[in-house]
């Protein structure tokens, strides 16, 4: 403890210079309805090495804010009404677009929450890094060139040599978000502002991406704005909170008061709305009669599913994708079984399998009924039986359809309903799920993220099915957003003895909603069993590193340094024809454990 007592002696030292102030900064954005402020006289001083988190949900202010410093917002729909920005003892709301380039990028740098959209994908790492680097530093090609090397190095990713050959499209999420981070501290910036930079991330990419900032902060002295609605990365990351809704600050105040001594009401429905890893723990998975006993509604046994890569002059199959593996697991009528495990383990593509969306083998049979096996009049009622719910809802919802017609669409194309009799029951279905029927004559993009989730979840319910897929339902919305429809699917499991398969990569949502949890790693089950054996009596070195990386919403149990695996997860390709190693698990006591490893050809 003395050692990271004189690390914080440190840093109250360096933090004595301010590097950012902002005073009285409003931004306004034109609507239809007129004028509106978005962001309503901000303040606040950003000091050198300190890390200022700006936490609320979404249309609080808090992008706004940052693209406001930054000079990106999208004119003329949205400009800086009033106030100052001082970076350096210049005003940059008073600087031309000309010098503003300059700042950009050298003295102040943004990690944007979306690293695919923001990097340019016809153009390789290294000529992106290379760009921005000549652009504000006087250097030739060749130093750029080993600049480029040196941050890629500076962000630990494997291989830089070879990444800095490769698109955007070759890398992981994972990866991504480090060549945003590369890039954003290329030139050694003052300030680095990271939007929501882990919202997407799996649990360990998350910790590795954290652990990482800390890094770079404790070795540049840079001052971070870290905006983010995860109250956990908050508590593991801030010197100082803001609190903002509906673009005013609500609260400010050291990391540890605002979650010990919240003030106003908001701050503390945010933090009581956060799922806290172990909260779950000594409580029964069901009640007796919450989980039937009439068996399993969805039965998977020895599910594969691979994908084939073409390459070469004659565009052959070179190498496959091994997406799942020998897969097998039953979902019990009044069962949420969750499948958890980070991102390319193969938990979507077992959701799609399980509609039949991609080519797969094995046996699935739901309600009875096999899948894909008894042609379309079986596979039909098998749809009706199995509904999903997917990630992204606007993605999943027609933009040109009211939502009405939207819910409805089901019911028409299984002859269920028409006329006055579809427009009843898609309203009682909207009912059903706090909305109203006066909201059915509009489109998804009059409604926000949390509501057209309500609507993809009234779409699946449309069928009565006996079981739905809910792949990351909940994964992009905001805590308290989250919460709300959380307590929705609780809600409709015990009123329609509902199963859910909860595929998520948020462990603590999985222990608040799973009565059974399955862990995913390359393709295959490696353990499963109930809430309270994986949570409390994990096995699996895998399950516990998932556990590990978890971020705690509590700045007093604030780890010094994330436990975080080195590397990434091998990948799934394998080139067709060889022998790979494979790790075979059997059941023991209802969990999967490693029984013996062998080689098998996944050709």
């Amino acid at each position: 403890m003395p050692e990271l007592d004189a690390t914080a002696a440190l840093k109250e030292i360096a933090m004595d210079e301010v590097v950012l102030s902002v005073r009285n900064l409003s931004t306004q954005v034109a609507t239809p309805d007129g004028s509106r402020t978005v962001v309503k006289d901000l303040s606040f001083d950003l000091h050198k090495g300190e890390t200022l988190c700006i936490a609320g949900e979404s249309g609080s202010g808090k992008s706004m804010t940052a693209l406001s410093i930054m000079g990106l917002l999208p004119e003329p729909m949205a400009r800086i009404g009033s106030g100052e920005i001082l970076l350096g003892g210049k005003d940059l709301c008073q600087v031309d677009e000309i010098a503003m380039r300059k700042v950009r990028g050298r003295d102040i740098a943004m990690i944007f929450q979306e690293p695919m959209t923001s990097l340019n994908p016809v153009l390789t790492i290294g000529r992106q890094l290379r760009e921005a680097i000549i652009a504000h530093q006087d250097l030739s090609r060749s130093q750029a060139e080993k600049r480029a090397l040196e941050t890629m190095e500076a962000v630990r990713l494997s291989e830089p040599v070879r990444r800095l050959k490769q698109y955007p499209h070759e890398l992981s999420g994972g990866m991504r978000q480090r060549v945003m981070i590369a890039m954003a501290l290329a030139c050694n910036p003052k300030v680095l502002i990271a939007d929501e930079p882990t919202t997407a991330l799996d649990v360990t990419i998350q910790a590795q991406i954290l652990q990482l900032i800390r890094d770079l902060q404790r070795d540049f002295g840079t001052a971070v704005i870290l905006i983010t609605h995860d109250m956990g990365v908050v508590a593991e990351m801030a010197d100082r909170v803001i609190v903002m809704n509906h673009g005013n600050i609500v609260e400010d105040g050291p990391v540890g008061e605002i979650f010990e001594t919240p003030k106003d009401a908001y701050t503390r429905e945010l933090l009581d709305a956060v799922p806290k890893l172990g909260d779950m723990a000594g409580k029964a998975e069901a009640t007796k009669g919450q989980v039937s006993e009439i068996g399993p509604v969805v039965e998977v046994n020895d599910l594969t599913v691979r994908f084939d890569l073409r390459g070469g002059v004659f565009n052959n199959v070179v190498s496959r994708v091994h997406a799942v593996e020998g897969v097998s697991f039953d979902l019990n009528a009044g069962e949420t079984l969750g499948l958890v495990g980070e991102s390319g383990c193969g938990k979507s593509t077992i959701g799609k399998a399980l509609m039949n969306l991609v080519p797969w083998e094995g046996t699935v049979r739901v309600g009875g009924n096999h899948v894909g096996l008894g042609g379309p009049v079986a596979d039909r009622r098998a749809r009706r039986d199995l509904q999903m719910i997917f990630q992204d809802p606007y993605a999943s919802l027609d933009p040109r359809m009211t939502v009405g017609d939207l819910v409805g669409e089901p019911l028409i194309i299984h002859g269920i309903a028409k006329g006055q009799k579809l427009h009843d029951r898609v309203a009682a279905l909207f009912d059903r799920v706090g909305l109203t029927s006066a909201q059915m004559n509009r489109h998804p993009h009059e409604f926000s993220g949390g509501q057209r989730q309500r609507i993809c979840i009234a779409r699946a319910l449309a069928l009565s099915p006996k079981a739905i897929i809910a792949d990351e339902s909940v994964s992009a919305l905001d805590a308290s957003v989250q919460a709300q429809v959380l307590d929705l699917l609780k809600e409709l499991q015990d009123d329609l003895g509902l199963s859910f398969l909860f595929i998520s990569h948020d462990m603590a949502v999985v222990e608040q909603v799973s009565h059974r949890v399955g862990v995913m790693y390359l393709g295959q089950i490696v353990e499963i069993g109930t809430r309270s054996q994986i949570f409390e009596n994990p096995c699996h070195p895998y399950t516990k590193r998932l556990l590990e990386a978890v971020p705690v919403p509590d700045p007093s149990r604030r780890r010094d340094v994330f436990k975080i695996p080195v590397g990434d997860i091998p990948s799934p390709i394998h080139r067709v024809g060889n022998i790979v190693e494979r790790v075979r698990y059997i059941d023991v006591g209802g969990r999967h454990l490693v029984a013996e490893t062998l080689e098998a050809d996944l050709s």
